[in-house]
């Protein structure tokens, strides 16, 4: 099964695993969690969802430029997944 690079948005933690093995550890990514290309929680099994992009733009209102670099990188990434 084909391999892919998991980034935690928050502490940029990196995993190269299957869809599979992601889900099993507790990663929040797509396809089992979110969608892959919009914009939603990227992180590992020990960061929270609070600190991402998804919960800045979403849950706090910030808008774009609002964003940190660190999350403004994060939602690039996701614009650019495969889908």
């Amino acid at each position: 099964m084909k391999k892919d690079r998991y980034i935690c948005e928050v502490c940029g933690k990196v995993e190269i695993l299957t869809t599979d093995e992601a889900f099993e550890k507790g990663w929040d990514y797509p396809p089992f969690i979110g969608e892959f290309g919009v914009v939603s929680p990227r992180t590992c099994p020990e960061c929270p969802m609070e600190e991402t992009a998804w919960a800045a733009l979403v849950l706090k209102h910030k808008t774009y430029s609002e964003l940190s670099d660190k999350q403004k990188e994060a939602v690039q990434r996701i614009l650019n997944e495969k889908k």
